[in-house]
């Protein structure tokens, strides 16, 4: 398999991780004042960058922590930027330092399954209470039907299913959705604005998101995203160290140019991989996509995005989380008592801070059951 492959696959599996990134910008961009873009130029660029380091489909992932304590407290683009560089510098100590490693060997494989497994039910909790239904009947019945084409059509080879789901969202906002006039009033040539965050924002962006990020980075932006790698690419897996090094630089640069905090993540990988992306072929086809519409539309930003319907964008992420669930199949398999670690980690991820929890937690029962000082029910 090359490195880099820009094919109708790649092209199809470009849109795997579309439902968990587009609506969080929206929101940010919409809600937050931040400036579309810089947001979109630099999340493009991201993935551009990344599909072409690693040669798989690595996924640039908004840092959802973080989103969503901006979105509750409507914080500045100033507080954004310092809280990313914050988490960035975190990181790459993290990672060059040789903790990384240290905490990937210490967490037992159960407990990392767990946690996907709960992220996975979380994302379809999300797509069908959320999403699906967000333009009433007529968004039900656009999901339904992308959803059985998903399903029905997933051996088709030479017209991927998803890209026929894509064409068909296309059509739908067209018809429902896309005021014509106003999209085409909304075209014009943009760059990124610098962002240079104050002492205060620094310090607000440390304590208010990059602190309550943290927990959830470790546990599946950096740990279950390696062992996610060495699943699904068993010939190319990812380490930890490089993984947390990627993010940590991401993290440096972008928010000087008013891109958001950015981080890897499991379910992204696995949405990729589940649309039919096996190189680092669909990031970078990702990423053009958003750098298109950084430099070109941004003027008319929240008609564009109207051209991806949110019941579409729920199904698109109800697959991802079905792919990511599935993944925890061999858990029990492995050894027959890690059920009990296994539903602990699921348990907890809603939690807050449960992906720390979930680690601590998992981790100590795990450890317990293996050297006989818990027995399983």
């Amino acid at each position: 398999m090359p490195r880099l492959r820009f094919d109708r696959h790649e092209l199809a599996g470009a849109f795997g991780d579309i439902g968990t990134d587009l609506p969080l910008i929206v929101a940010l961009v919409g809600t937050c004042g931040l400036d579309a873009a810089s947001v979109c130029i630099v999340f493009g660029l991201g993935q551009v960058l990344t599909g072409l380091l690693y040669g798989i489909p690595m996924p640039v992932q908004p840092l959802k922590a973080m989103a969503t304590i901006m979105l509750a407290q409507k914080l500045s683009a100033g507080t954004l930027a310092g809280g990313g560089l914050v988490i960035g510098l975190a990181m790459l100590v993290l990672a060059l330092s040789g903790l990384l490693d240290l905490l990937a060997r210490v967490v037992p494989g159960e407990v990392v399954r767990g946690m996907q497994l709960g992220l996975g039910i979380t994302l379809a909790t999300l797509a069908l209470k959320q999403y699906a239904g967000a333009d009433g009947a007529s968004g039900y019945a656009l999901a339904a039907v992308a959803f059985l084409l998903l399903v029905g059509l997933r051996h088709l080879r030479r017209f991927p299913a998803p890209l026929i789901v894509i064409g068909l969202g296309i059509a739908y906002a067209l018809a429902f959705k896309i005021d014509a006039p106003a999209l085409a009033a909304g075209v014009g040539f943009s760059l990124p604005s610098v962002v240079v965050p104050s002492a205060k924002e620094l310090a607000d962006g440390a304590l208010l998101l990059a602190l309550p990020q943290i927990p959830l980075s470790l546990g599946n932006s950096v740990i279950a995203t390696s062992r996610t790698s060495a699943d699904l690419f068993p010939e190319t897996p990812v380490t930890v160290k490089r993984i947390g090094t990627s993010y940590g630089l991401m993290n440096l640069l972008g928010p000087w140019l008013g891109g958001l905090p950015v981080c890897h993540g499991c379910g992204g990988m696995v949405g990729f991989h589940a649309f039919g992306a096996r190189t680092g072929g669909a990031p970078v086809i990702y990423g053009l996509l958003y750098l298109a519409l950084g430099l070109f539309f941004a003027p008319g930003f929240a008609q564009v995005v109207e051209v991806f319907p949110m019941p579409l964008l729920g199904v698109v992420l109800l697959v991802e989380a079905i792919a990511l669930m599935m993944l925890a199949r061999d858990a029990v398999q492995a050894r027959p008592t890690a059920w009990v670690v296994f539903a602990v980690a699921a348990a907890v991820v809603a939690l807050p801070y449960g992906y720390v929890v979930g680690l601590v937690v998992g981790s100590l029962l795990a450890w317990g059951l293996r050297r006989g000082w818990v027995s399983a029910p």
